[in-house]
Formats: C-alpha cells, sequence, structure tokens
C-alpha cells in the first residue's frame, strides 16, 4: 500500500506541478492581457483629453470672435447711420442753393459781385487794412 501511495503521491505532485505551471502561465498571460488593455486604455484617455482640450480652445476661439464681429457690425451701423444723416443735410442744402434767389446772393455776398443794372460799392474798413499793414510790418523786421 505504501508503494501505492507513493505512487500517487508522486502522480499527485506531478499533476500539481502541471497545474502550477499552467496557472503561472495562465496568470502570466492575464497579466500581458491587463496590461495590454491598460496601455489602450490609457492611450485613448489621453486621446480623450486631447480631444476636450482642442474643442474647448475652438470653442473660446469662436466666442472671442463674435464678440469682436459684433463690435464691428455695431461700429459700422454707427458710421452708416452718421453717413446717411450727412447725405441728408446734403440734399437739404442741395435743395436751398438750387434756387436762383440763393445763387444770386452767394454771388453777391462772397464773389461781391452785381446785377446788371446794379452799381457795386465796396467799402473797406480801415480797422482790417492797418491790422493787416502792422502784421506785414512785423514780419519785415524780424526778417
Amino acid at each position: 500500500m505504501e508503494g501505492k501511495n507513493i505512487k500517487k503521491n508522486k502522480n499527485n505532485n506531478a499533476s500539481a506541478e502541471k497545474n502550477s505551471v499552467k496557472n503561472t502561465a495562465a496568470e502570466i498571460k492575464s497579466r500581458k492581457e491587463l496590461r495590454r488593455t491598460g496601455f489602450y486604455y490609457s492611450f485613448l484617455t489621453i486621446i480623450l483629453l486631447f480631444c476636450l482640450i482642442q474643442i474647448g480652445f475652438s470653442a473660446i476661439l469662436n466666442i472671442s470672435k463674435l464678440v469682436a464681429y459684433k463690435a464691428k457690425i455695431i461700429t459700422l451701423r454707427k458710421t452708416l447711420n452718421d453717413a446717411e444723416n450727412h447725405n441728408k443735410n446734403l440734399k437739404e442744402e442741395i435743395k436751398l442753393y438750387s434756387t436762383t434767389q440763393n445763387l444770386e446772393g452767394i454771388a453777391r455776398n462772397t464773389l461781391k459781385m452785381a446785377g446788371e443794372d446794379e452799381v457795386l460799392i465796396i467799402i473797406n474798413k480801415t480797422e482790417n487794412k492797418t491790422k493787416k499793414e502792422d502784421k506785414k510790418s512785423e514780419v519785415h523786421n524780424a526778417e
């Protein structure tokens, strides 16, 4: 019996060694698979973070451009309104100056012109001449 027990023990030991070798091989495989999946998860996490950073940066740029464009639109609208008001004023002035009475008044006052049957008399003020002569003499004396 003892011989049978020894054989059984040897068989048990051999099978235990085989099982332990199988277990270590299975553990090594499972560890390798865990490392691979861990690497894949880490890699995917890094890519995901990069994408999130890129999306955030793009969103900030778009918002800043939107604000800048709105400011430009406001300034352009203000410029347009000013130009339209200026055009209205110019059109009113054109209407004023297009009548013959106004043109005649402008010619008489600014251009010193007279009508066909009129005689033009120009009276120069002596104060203006004396001031101009004084300025001219000061310029000549300074030279």
